[in-house]
């Protein structure tokens, strides 16, 4: 299927690994023109390296912070400066420390909040008068299924990326006639590095074995196995394209059947 975004520039935070180097090497392979940006010099050139090598496409590498504001205008510009335009905005960070509500103080929801739902906002002001100058863009935030289907031990991850949906479904009306298009999707559990490394941490702390630590994931998994990446992937490519030009204001679970909720 072309997805009609041959040419088309995007930027994708938090590149260097996981699901949002997936998403960047998806969109590469789809003929995008892509910018990646990570707080690690020496991961984030890496990840360039890898997608250009595996697509042949342009792939531009920044080192910023998403949650320092300033950063994130100077990455904007300079992204649209090097690839002429900025049509696609990916918005990813890191997940905050995991734990119960009443474990943590306001510092720590605080610091939650700038790092998953302020960063998604700065990215969009600074990105969103640069798709209005093409009456065409696509902004899709990576939350968690935590947004939707709150997880006892993600209070902090729960409280912020709940908010993210909220902002995005008030922008979305708003830019709607625009050409522009505003999503979010929802990964359930999906086997990054990140999963790889806890499997073997879990392991390593004598508490069962690797097989055990997947097998405890996927047993509330409709479809009783982890997602991919590539799968992850797919989907955001799919809501970044011309085809889903009729799509807006959603939030998508990626996540086999995990959420058990109607809406």
């Amino acid at each position: 299927m072309d997805l009609g975004i041959t040419g088309k520039a995007a930027l994708v935070t938090a590149a260097s690994r996981g699901l949002g180097r997936a998403v960047a090497l998806r969109l590469s392979q789809e003929g995008a023109r892509v910018a990646i940006c990570s707080r690690n010099a020496e991961t984030i050139k890496a990840a360039r390296e890898q997608i250009h090598a595996q697509t042949g496409n342009e792939v531009i590498a920044y080192v910023c912070d998403v949650t320092d504001g300033d950063q994130v205008i100077d990455l904007c510009n300079r992204a649209e400066v090097e690839l002429g335009s900025l049509d696609i905005l990916v918005t990813n960070a890191g997940g905050p420390p995991a734990g119960m509500a009443a474990e943590f103080g306001p510092d720590d929801y605080r610091a939650g909040i700038e790092l998953n739902l302020l960063s998604t906002i700065s990215l969009i002001c600074a990105t969103l008068p640069k798709m209005r100058k093409n009456n065409w863009g696509r902004i899709i935030a990576i939350t968690s299924v935590a947004a939707r289907q709150p997880i006892p031990h993600l209070a902090i991850s729960n409280t912020a990326r709940a908010g993210v949906l909220g902002y995005l479904k008030s922008l979305s009306s708003q830019v709607a006639a625009e050409g522009i298009t505003v999503n979010a999707v929802c990964p359930g559990y999906t086997k990054t590095e990140r999963i790889t490394e806890l499997a073997a941490m879990f392991a390593e702390s004598g508490k069962g074995t690797v097989e055990d630590f997947y097998r405890n994931i996927e047993v509330d998994v409709p479809m009783h196995r982890m997602g991919t990446p590539e799968e992850f992937a797919a989907a955001v490519g799919f809501l970044a394209s011309e085809a889903a030009a009729y799509i807006t204001g959603v939030a998508l679970p990626i996540d086999g059947g995990w959420i058990k909720s109607l809406y």
